[in-house]
């Protein structure tokens, strides 16, 4: 059986244990045995971490001391896969540019805070995409650096209406990623800033479908 280590906590603006529940009860359904932990300790667990296939970050800002993000990063760059969401991945340790790099991608804002903005899929061939439709969202759209070395899945473009950002008129971010981390597969998602998100068909799917693709 396949493990994967769920870990929550950070800032509770996120909900980070009602976001990984959302997901939990698929990943054993999909034949996964679960951990789930709400310290960053278990990124010590050497051992553990060699048998682990997917670890899904929930943590919003918070810090990472260098002994955690080197067993984070280790066990990525040997196969474990990593996949999650929002700022519970895309707004975690501010502190670990190494991070950053692994993830491809750093939060800097979100202009206007939840508003509705639409989202379209850029690769409809790739299989955690195939087959979806574009949708609309009223959530917060998240202003991200990224890594040009990302897959870009899907894309939104910003109004430059919200707190006077008229610079950023017509940008286009991406919303949904991948890219590879040594032998580990990265899924990143923005979406998903309360749990209730999940419940659009869309982002629900992509995001089961990221976890799956990630794990080894």
């Amino acid at each position: 059986m396949r493990k994967a280590l769920m870990i929550w906590g950070g800032w509770d603006g996120h909900s980070p244990l009602q976001s990984v529940e959302k997901f939990a009860p698929f990943l054993r359904s999909s034949g996964f045995e679960v951990r789930l932990e709400n310290s960053l300790e278990v990124l010590l667990e050497a051992d553990y971490l060699k048998t682990v296939s997917l670890i899904v970050p929930c943590w919003t800002m918070g810090e990472l001391r260098p002994d955690q993000e080197k067993g984070l990063l280790e066990a990525v760059r040997a196969g474990a896969g990593i996949a999650g969401w929002h700022g519970g991945m895309g707004d975690a340790f501010r502190n670990s540019p190494a991070y950053q790099w692994m993830t491809g991608g750093q939060f800097v804002a979100h202009p206007g805070g939840p508003i509705h903005y639409a989202v379209r899929f850029t690769n409809l061939d790739h299989e955690i995409t195939r087959g979806l439709s574009d949708f609309e969202i009223q959530s917060e759209q998240y202003y991200m650096h990224t890594d040009p070395g990302n897959q870009v899945l899907a894309v939104t473009i910003f109004s430059g209406e919200h707190e006077g950002a008229n610079w950023i008129a017509g940008t286009e971010m991406p919303v949904l990623w991948t890219r590879k981390w040594g032998a580990g597969r990265v899924f990143y998602c923005s979406l998903g800033h309360q749990p209730g998100e999940f419940d659009i068909p869309q982002v629900g799917e992509v995001v089961r479908r990221g976890l799956l693709w990630a794990a080894r």
